[in-house]
């Protein structure tokens, strides 16, 4: 056969496809849609009932501000909100810490205390919205602060919907959000299971996320790959803690990224699902069917954007998500096209919201059930991709687990290989990127970013100063003791966590007292 080129995993892609390139056991790979292993699915109707959900990740500078866009958001048609924090609050420290300096509200909202959750979430039904929380190593204290505000307002935690990201291993792979060593990270996310089984039992716990390793260069194949090897060791987390596989399996939820390379896209979601619902059957002996349905938000690939002719970035985004689409995705953030170049401006953001609503509401992709099933290259790319996924996870597996392929530099180091690839075929004109090293112009239209104001830090520094001269000071020590006490022993530190900031504990002082416990995780640590 006539061959093009390669696919981002490495295969071979054809030039033309026959039936002959399709696996002798396509039905069985298939099913139905709704049906094991899922490839077609996870609903027998898919879209054809109701689109997929439709979010926006926004938020920066101050809890006032990013309520003002969700609401405008809200406005233009989104059906559920998607929370950026900055760093400082990414990494458990309050805005007015030494080390928060120059980041206050940069790149996410701040948040310090219940008071800027209270401000993040004004007047917005907590019981009608559902909302997905980009958080991680303290992704447990921002759901428990969501918790309190939603109760405050009548809300009870049985009526909450909506994501926590809270996967911490992905963390040492690719993006570097972490605080504590893996261990008592694993029982960090394994307490956030139970607790949330009990008290918010509609909740996500987890959004085991591809995304960010497929942004620092992870091919399709390990994108995957490495995401499933974190789920299966998250899965085992929860078991050694003493919890009922399809008790807290129904709740597990994936990211992953969508590229503009379509065909391998569609591909990669299907080869996923099938997958997830083998290991969950066939490995965790899971007999609830939603325990082995892969449910997953898709984001479109931020790394894709350029800040060069950045109005192209609208047909990027538009052909991303169609690959998420037709791939079967739960939810969808479609990105800005200004992103590459700062944070969305609120036509740019809407612009991007209204590319999901053409596709929801213009285009035929609603009036079937995955429409690639059968064709020839869309079932053959399954076919490889699952294959380099399942030889990828078994070398993971040689290591002993992904805790222990992590430790060894090994997922981190095969990202990073594609990654310096993939940069040398942009360097060269390999890979085209138009409008970078191809098709440019000689001179860039004027663009007007959205900037934070720096005035920001102040502002929070001071709240933070009102809030501590207000609070009861002896029953905030008395509830970080508690919480101490938790983390030196076996409870389920979530339960003290809440009253610590139902006292107005702030976020920084929760993460502080753990991280005395707990310590702080380094790459150079043993575990």
């Amino acid at each position: 056969m006539n061959q093009r080129r390669s696919s981002e995993s490495g295969f071979p892609i054809n030039g033309v496809y026959t039936e002959a390139d399709l696996p002798e056991d396509l039905d069985s790979r298939l099913g139905s849609p709704g049906e094991f292993p899922y490839t077609r699915g996870v609903y027998p109707t898919m879209y054809t009932s109701r689109p997929w959900t439709m979010r926006q990740y926004a938020g920066f500078g101050t809890a006032t501000e990013s309520n003002a866009r969700y609401h405008q958001l809200l406005r233009a048609g989104t059906m559920g909100l998607s929370v950026a924090f900055d760093l400082p609050t990414q990494m458990g420290y309050d805005s007015d810490d030494p080390i928060a300096h120059g980041e206050v509200g940069k790149v996410g909202v701040a948040i310090d205390s219940i008071e800027d959750m209270r401000l993040l979430f004004a007047d917005i039904p907590l019981d009608k919205v559902s909302t997905s929380m980009t958080i991680n190593a303290p992704g447990s204290v921002l759901l428990l602060l969501y918790q309190l505000v939603a109760e405050e307002n009548g809300v009870p935690g049985t009526a909450l919907n909506g994501t926590i990201q809270n996967d911490i291993l992905k963390e040492y792979i690719a993006r570097g959000t972490y605080i504590f060593p893996p261990k008592p990270s694993l029982r960090l996310v394994a307490d956030t299971f139970a607790y949330c089984r009990r008290e918010v039992p509609k909740w996500n716990t987890i959004s085991i996320s591809g995304y960010h390793m497929a942004e620092a260069g992870a091919t399709p194949a390990q994108e995957i790959a490495f995401t499933l090897a974190n789920g299966v060791e998250y899965v085992r987390a929860a078991l050694a803690a003493g919890l009922a596989v399809d008790d807290f399996a129904p709740r597990l939820s994936f990211f992953f990224v969508a590229r503009t390379t379509l065909l391998e896209e569609v591909a990669k979601f299907r080869a996923a699902r099938r997958i997830w619902a083998r290991l969950m059957r066939d490995d965790f002996g899971a007999k609830d069917p939603k325990s082995m349905m892969l449910r997953f938000h898709t984001q479109t690939a931020g790394v894709q954007l350029t800040a060069q002719q950045p109005e192209v970035n609208l047909v990027r985004v538009a052909v991303q998500g169609l690959a998420a689409v037709l791939g079967g995705t739960q939810s969808l953030h479609t990105n800005s096209f200004d992103e590459a170049i700062a944070l969305p401006t609120e036509k740019a953001a809407r612009l991007a919201l209204r590319t999901q609503q053409v596709l929801a509401y213009e285009t035929d992709l609603t009036a079937t059930v995955d429409p690639f099933a059968g064709s020839y290259v869309v079932e053959a790319m399954t076919a490889e991709i699952e294959a380099a996924a399942v030889e990828l996870m078994e070398r993971v597996a040689d290591h002993g687990s992904a805790v222990d392929a992590i430790e060894a530099g090994f997922q981190k180091r095969e990202i990073e290989q594609s990654a310096y690839r993939i940069a040398q075929e942009i360097d060269s004109a390999e890979r085209v990127v138009v409008g970078l090293n191809r098709f440019t112009v000689d001179e860039e239209e004027p663009y007007e970013p959205l900037r934070v104001d720096p005035a920001i830090e102040a502002a929070q520094a001071d709240r933070l100063a009102r809030l501590r001269a207000e609070r009861d000071a002896d029953a905030v020590a008395r509830a970080l003791a508690g919480l101490r006490a938790a983390a030196e022993g076996a409870e389920n530190v979530l339960y003290p966590m809440k009253e610590a900031l139902r006292a107005r504990a702030t976020v920084g002082e929760v993460c502080g007292t753990l991280r005395e416990v707990w310590g702080l995780y380094r790459p150079s640590d043993r575990f």
